[in-house]
């Protein structure tokens, strides 16, 4: 398995155990999905000239203000054509912000949605290329009409596996962790296998469509028209698909993959088994909410776990080297 290096260096004394300690041990960043997001979110780092900056360019792509969707009605943050692009720049901004202090992942992921802030991290596409991408991937994702999503935990997986085998029309949409999935497609046979897999808890989701299943093949295909005209570059730091797991530089496979993700599964639960594999002994998960490092915990050991969200933890977190990396390129 790929071994990956960040070769930080730090002459200052003080700073050389925690700067060697930092050295050694591979990181990687992680960027969570819809579901996340949070009212107040990101609105601390408009004290940064830089972020304050990027806020305004946002602003300009979409047409309406994150911040203030940030600080304003839950329903409306909710709405999938605002949730997105709102992550994308809170979580761009945070990993601008930890990058301008020296720190570097080996590895990035993120999950659904997360994988285009992951992407962009990795130098496949400059920023507003992105936040333009997450724009229309929002809009057509909003739009997908039909459809119904499940969350089971604490369940059988074995009954699982042989109930989605056995139903047409319902599909893993969310492999999380040993005890989360999601399941996701036609609401009768969703339904049915709500009742019929023994689980702790079988939640529906307040979702617009089956996400994440064949139903998004309209959608994926309207989506795809746009991101074909996309020139991907290889990737500075390897990144864990939604799709497949395994770790990837090559800009060809990784837009396949991206182009796969709308109707394909989220193998979240395999891309966190690969951490140990790769060598990875620390996840930061940067964005709001700690849902990530914690379907983490719940299926590897040995990993150390640190959530990022706000302006607060990235003034506290270490600065590596003398030269702040400048990044954010539009």
């Amino acid at each position: 398995m790929q071994q990956f290096s960040n070769g930080v260096n730090n002459n200052n004394s003080n700073d050389q155990l925690s700067a060697t300690k930092y050295q050694m041990t591979k990181t990687a960043w992680v960027f969570p999905g819809q579901g996340s997001q949070c009212l107040n979110m990101g609105i601390d780092l408009l004290n940064i000239e830089s972020a304050k900056a990027k806020f305004d360019q946002a602003r300009n792509i979409l047409g309406w203000s994150v911040d203030e969707i940030c600080q304003g009605d839950e329903a409306k943050l909710s709405q999938t054509v605002y949730t997105q692009p709102c992550l994308y720049v809170v979580e761009s901004i945070i990993a601008d912000l930890l990058r301008e202090r020296g720190q570097k992942p080996d590895l990035v992921a993120g999950h659904s949605l997360g994988e285009y802030i992951a992407l962009y991290v990795a130098g496949v596409f400059d920023w507003s290329t992105g936040l333009q991408l997450v724009k229309r991937r929002g809009e057509i994702m909003d739009n997908a009409a039909g459809g119904m999503m499940a969350a089971l935990l604490n369940f059988d997986r074995q009954q699982l596996e042989e109930e989605i085998a056995k139903t047409p029309g319902v599909v893993l949409a969310n492999d999380n962790s040993p005890a989360q999935v999601v399941v996701s497609g036609a609401p009768t046979a969703v339904e049915t296998v709500m009742s019929q897999v023994k689980a702790k808890r079988a939640v529906a989701l307040k979702v617009s469509g089956a996400f994440h299943s064949p139903l998004m093949k309209s959608a994926s295909e309207e989506f795809q028209a746009i991101l074909k005209d996309i020139a991907f570059e290889t990737a500075i730091i390897p990144v864990s698909s939604n799709v497949d797991p395994i770790p990837s530089t090559n800009p060809q496979v990784l837009k396949e993959r991206l182009i796969q993700q709308m109707t394909g599964s989220v193998r979240w639960r395999e891309i966190s088994l690969q951490l140990p594999q790769c060598g990875i002994e620390k996840v930061i998960e940067i964005g709001p909410g700690n849902v990530l490092t914690g379907l983490i915990k719940r299926t590897v050991e040995g990993i150390e776990l640190k959530n990022i969200q706000n302006l607060e933890q990235i003034s506290s977190s270490p600065v590596k080297g003398k030269n702040h990396t400048k990044t954010g390129h539009s």
